[in-house]
């Protein structure tokens, strides 16, 4: 991939990362059930992070022609499965979500598949081994994203066969 392919690349991710968040924050803001809120500010939170290191390594890399000889690892792995996943477990009834709260996570689940395909294409496009594995690196968090997302919609849809799934209930015979 050549240097204007690779600056191309890095202004789409970041174009999306913000429209990302900012779809994020409407529907935190919008949804009335408190596991929405949760999960659509931390994904907020996420993509403004993803946001701020792809910008500080366009800027660097539009400035020197090549990939920085260290890039800001502040990014920290996606944990926002596990939160959602910890929220739904201590959660007795499941909380209302109407039409817009499903339709939204469908939208977000969208997103975050297609950023993952994007990092995904854009680390084996690279040669350099620093270059493939940060954007190996996002690709797994987006991957993090779609899962959470995918695990409130199925808890939202059906909440017994969620925490059936979750706690592993099967017949045994007895």
């Amino acid at each position: 991939m050549e240097h204007g392919q690779k600056i191309s690349a890095l202004e789409l991710a970041l174009t999306n990362e913000l429209n990302e968040r900012e779809f994020y924050l409407r529907h935190a803001d919008r949804t009335r059930n408190e596991l929405g809120r949760n999960m659509f500010r931390q994904l907020a939170d996420d993509e403004a992070e993803h946001y701020a290191r792809l910008k500080d390594l366009h800027e660097s890399w539009s400035r020197k022609g090549a990939w920085p000889e260290t890039v800001d690892a502040g990014l920290k792995q996606a944990a926002i499965r596990q939160a959602m996943q910890d929220l739904l477990a201590k959660t007795s009834a499941a909380p209302q979500a109407d039409r817009d709260d499903l339709e939204a996570l469908q939208v977000a689940a969208a997103f975050e598949a297609r950023g993952m395909e994007a990092y995904g294409a854009l680390a084996r496009d690279m040669t350099d081994a620093r270059e493939k594995a940060f954007f190996e690196f996002l690709a797994s968090m987006e991957r993090e994203h779609y899962l959470a997302i995918k695990d409130v919609e199925e808890y939202l849809l059906d909440p017994q066969a969620w925490h059936a799934r979750r706690e592993r209930h099967g017949l045994d015979g007895a």
